[in-house]
């Protein structure tokens, strides 16, 4: 953010310098009629891909009386092509940095909202220690202070903020209220609560040593399997977080299920990935793009791209099975988001993401292997089966050798911008625009990302 901040004081310096320059000209005199005569025009037609002090300029700028002021033509043509030439520089500059005023905007909200959200922690965190169901020891207290603060608080947010957003969505322009606001903040912690047991529990099963750029909850001294039992507790402690809020709610109980079938799902999913990535070590055949959309669609979709939309769906007072197309589009984009992050993994760049891939030695059933086995000659299928899950570099460059003769990178991209076509299609036939406008926000979100 410091570094936009400072890009933005930059553009403006420039702005109100090259204003001064333009406004004092000798060859023109603008008049307040002039001005006004212009702002029109130059509103109307103003670009989308500039930066909100480009759109301030052409506010405030006046330039257009070119055809009701022929004595002044030929310095009117200079002056505005000068300014279009300003103009055509910014957005040059901004379609390189990937922004615009939206998107500017929506990030200054967003972290706005990110922090009123990092807010909420503290107190739901006390609420819990101090519930007298608990009746907490000081060392257990401690305990669960360490676990929550370790294993809750951070990660992305990115599931719980989207409650927020698409309940603001939702209102369609209208502002909410504090309480509304911490209401879904409240529903989106209650998500990072899911998440934070997910994780702790998927990490024993696939003994995992990092997590987030730290170890592993259960890999720390004096946790190890007993982190086990802090799954457990993290699953229950959400009752009580939406008991304390929703109890009298009339969705009270629709939030309830929504939540246990949801972490039912998704336990179901980790079940179908062990059990497939079990059965593929004598035979990778067992990995294919059936169980590949099952697996994905139980443990990833569900909770991450459906639990915050219907959350925020009940919030505002709909009935989450009036949405099941809504339920059906975030799970396809829920499995375009997995598909994204098994090519990132291979052919990312580190230096963007952030990680270094290691999807060929854990034996993921990731979407590459599996478009690999489907393309793959007798030969490829051998070297697929005896390098797949090593982690021998010689054998993961031997896999990525075949990833490069499929040319699987040109088979994601097809992807992408087939599934990216059909997902838009299936959005724009939805008859609520409100609608349309939070499953769009969830697609731009990920479309193209690279990290």
């Amino acid at each position: 953010m410091g570094e936009q901040n400072e890009t933005r004081t930059k553009f403006l310096v420039l702005y109100d310098r090259l204003k001064d320059e333009l406004l004092h000209d000798s060859a023109v005199e603008f008049t307040e009629e002039m001005r006004q005569n212009l702002e029109e025009r130059i509103y109307a037609s103003k670009p989308t891909q500039l930066l909100l002090i480009t759109k301030t300029t052409f506010l405030h700028l006046p330039v257009s009386p070119l055809l009701l002021y022929p004595c002044f033509q030929q310095q009117l043509s200079i002056f505005l092509l000068d300014y279009l030439s300003l103009s055509l520089s910014l957005s040059q500059f901004l379609l390189h940095e990937n922004r615009s005023i939206d998107a500017m905007v929506s990030e200054l909200e967003l972290e706005e909202t990110r922090e009123r959200f990092l807010g909420m922690y503290d107190r739901l965190k006390q609420e819990l220690l101090e519930d007298p169901v608990f009746d907490l020891m000081e060392e257990a207290k401690r305990h669960v202070e360490q676990m929550l603060d370790y294993n809750v608080r951070g990660g992305k947010l990115n599931r719980g903020i989207s409650v927020i957003q698409t309940y603001k969505l939702l209102k369609d322009g209208e502002e909410i209220s504090d309480e509304e606001f911490f209401l879904a903040g409240v529903l989106g912690w209650s998500i990072e609560w899911l998440q934070a047991c997910l994780l702790v529990l998927d990490d024993i099963m696939d003994n995992s040593t990092t997590r987030r750029g730290q170890l592993c909850w259960y890999k720390l001294p004096k946790v190890g399997t007993g982190a086990i039992n802090d799954g457990v507790f993290l699953k229950g402690s959400i009752h009580k977080m939406v008991k304390r809020y929703f109890r009298e709610k009339p969705y009270y109980v629709d939030l309830l299920e929504l939540s246990d079938e949801i972490a039912l799902q998704t336990s179901f999913g980790q079940m179908l990935d062990l059990i497939v990535s079990h059965e593929s070590e004598r035979n990778l055949s067992k990995y294919n793009l059936t169980a590949y959309r099952r697996i994905v669609q139980y443990k990833t979709s569900y909770y991450s791209f459906y639990l915050p939309v219907a959350c925020a769906l009940l919030l505002y007072g709909e009935k989450i099975e009036n949405s099941i197309d809504v339920k059906n589009i975030l799970v396809e984009m829920g499995i375009f988001f997995q598909i994204q992050d098994d090519y990132l993994d291979c052919f990312g760049d580190p230096e963007v993401t952030g990680k270094i891939g290691t999807d060929i030695e854990d034996h993921k059933c990731s979407w590459l292997i599996v478009q690999a086995i489907e393309r793959a000659n007798e030969d490829q299928l051998k070297i697929l089966n005896d390098n797949y899950g090593k982690s021998d570099p010689n054998c993961v460059k031997k896999v990525k050798t075949v990833y490069e003769e499929l040319d699987l990178e040109n088979v994601y991209f097809d992807y992408e911008l087939s599934s990216y076509t059909d997902l838009i299609s299936s959005i724009e036939a939805q008859p609520n625009p409100a609608i349309q406008g939070v499953l769009k926000s969830f697609l731009n979100k990920i479309y193209r990302r690279k990290k």
